[in-house]
C-alpha cells in the first residue's frame, strides 16, 4: 500500500533541515553543519508536527550562546532574507524559520520582553510569529499591545499581518490567549485598508472569529469602515463577505442585510415537495422547492435549508446548509432542487432513526418546513 502524504515529513526532512544548517553555519563560526543535522534527522521520527519544531529548535538552542540576548542577536543574523515585499498573498514562509519565535518564548519572555519582541518583528519577515506573539500578550499584555500599535503601520506587510493574525480570539492551532477579544479591534480598524490580501484576510478571518460571539459588533464594524472610505470598494465587499459566512450560514439578519439580501423581501415559497417523506439512512434527501416574487422587480435571496435531527433522549440538533443564492425576477419564481446525502458514518453528527423536519430559508428567515421520517438503513 503506498505511504499517504505526510506534512510534517514535506516541512521537515534532509532538504530543508540541511538548508537551515547552512544557515546558521554560515552565519555563525562555531556551528558544525553536520553533526547539527544528523542529530536534528535522528529525533524526527515519533514527533508530530508542532513537537518537530520543538525538537528542531531544541538541536538549535543548546548550540548558541545561553544568554538570552546573545542568542538573539546570533539568531538574525542566521536570518535568511525577508520574504519578497512586492508580493501580497500566500508568502507564509518556511516552518523551519519558526525556531528564533520558540526561543524567544523559552528565553526571553520573563526577563528579557523587549529584546524577544525585537526578536519577533524580524522573524516574522522570514516566518509568521503569530503563536510566539501570543505568549507576551498573556504575560505583558500592555507592553505587547504597544509594540502591536507601533507594528500596525510597518512598513513590512507580514509585520502588519502579525497584529491581526496573532490576536485573533479563534487562531487556528494556537493556543488561547486571555486577552479581551475587543481588544484589538482599533488595530483592525487601521489594518483593514491594507493594500495586501495577506493582511485583509487575516482581518476578515479574525472579524469571523468574533462572529462567533457577537455578530452585532461585527454588523456594526463593517458598516463603519464603509462609511470611511479607506478601503476600496471590491476589496471591501471581498473582506465582508469573507469576515460574515459565519453569520451568513445562521442566517443573521444584519449580516445578510450588509450583502444586500433583506428580510423582508417579498419572496414565498410556492411548493416544497420531498420526493420520499420516509428516507433510509444511507441515501438521500431529495428536495424540490419552488421560490415565488409577486414583486415589480428582481429580489436577490439567499436561501439556505436547515435540517432538523431527532435525538433519541429528546430535545433536537440542528444544521444549517447552503442551497442558492440567486434573484427571483420580477413576478415571477424559480424552482431549487437538492440531493442531500444522510450518511450513517459521517464524523460531525450522528444520524438516528426517527422524525425529521426540512425548514426552507430566506434571506435568514424561515418561510417554510416539511417533515419527514428517517428510517434505518436498507439491508
Amino acid at each position: 500500500m503506498a505511504q499517504g502524504f505526510s506534512l510534517k515529513d514535506q516541512l521537515f526532512n534532509a532538504s530543508t533541515l540541511g538548508d537551515l544548517a547552512a544557515e546558521y553555519s554560515a552565519a555563525l563560526p562555531d556551528f558544525d553543519a553536520q553533526p547539527f543535522l544528523a542529530e536534528v534527522l535522528a529525533g524526527l521520527e515519533g514527533r508530530e508536527l508542532m513537537a518537530r519544531l520543538d525538537w528542531i529548535a531544541d538541536c538549535v538552542e543548546k548550540r548558541l550562546a545561553s544568554d538570552f540576548p546573545t542568542m538573539a542577536s546570533q539568531l538574525e543574523a542566521a536570518m535568511p532574507d525577508r520574504l519578497d515585499p512586492t508580493l501580497r498573498d500566500d508568502d507564509f514562509g518556511r516552518f523551519i524559520h519558526a525556531v528564533p519565535g520558540i526561543l524567544a518564548v523559552r528565553h526571553g519572555l520573563e526577563t528579557h520582553a523587549s529584546r524577544a519582541l525585537d526578536l519577533l518583528h524580524e522573524a516574522t519577515q522570514r516566518f509568521s510569529m503569530e503563536f510566539y506573539i501570543r505568549p507576551f500578550l498573556d504575560r505583558w499584555p500592555e507592553d505587547t499591545l504597544a509594540r502591536l500599535s507601533q507594528w500596525a503601520t510597518d512598513e513590512n506587510y507580514h509585520v502588519r499581518r502579525l497584529v491581526s493574525e496573532g490576536t485573533r480570539p479563534k487562531l487556528p492551532w494556537a493556543k488561547k490567549i486571555t486577552l479581551d477579544p475587543l481588544v484589538p479591534l482599533p488595530f483592525l480598524t487601521t489594518l483593514h485598508a491594507d493594500s495586501t490580501r495577506f493582511v485583509t484576510r487575516s482581518v476578515a478571518n479574525h472579524l469571523n472569529d468574533i462572529a462567533k460571539f457577537d455578530g452585532d459588533l461585527v454588523v456594526a464594524t463593517l458598516r463603519d469602515w464603509r462609511t470611511q472610505g479607506r478601503q476600496v470598494s471590491k476589496e471591501l465587499d471581498w473582506m465582508t463577505r469573507h469576515a460574515l459566512r459565519t453569520l451568513v450560514k445562521q442566517g443573521h439578519v444584519g449580516a445578510l442585510e450588509l450583502l444586500g439580501f433583506h428580510a423582508d423581501a417579498p419572496a414565498k415559497v410556492a411548493s416544497l415537495v420531498l420526493a420520499e417523506t420516509r428516507v433510509p439512512i444511507g441515501s438521500a434527501l431529495e428536495i424540490s422547492l419552488t421560490l415565488a416574487t409577486d414583486a415589480p422587480h428582481d429580489v436577490p435571496v439567499m436561501v439556505d435549508y436547515i435540517l432538523r435531527f431527532h435525538r433519541p433522549k429528546g430535545g433536537a440538533g440542528e444544521k444549517v446548509f447552503k442551497l442558492k443564492q440567486t434573484k427571483l425576477p420580477k413576478n415571477g419564481q424559480v424552482l431549487l432542487t437538492k440531493k442531500h446525502p444522510l450518511k450513517g458514518d459521517a464524523t460531525t453528527f450522528r444520524l438516528y432513526p426517527g422524525p425529521h423536519t426540512v425548514a426552507i430559508q430566506v434571506n435568514g428567515r424561515v418561510l417554510d418546513e416539511v417533515a419527514f421520517e428517517l428510517v434505518p438503513a436498507i439491508g
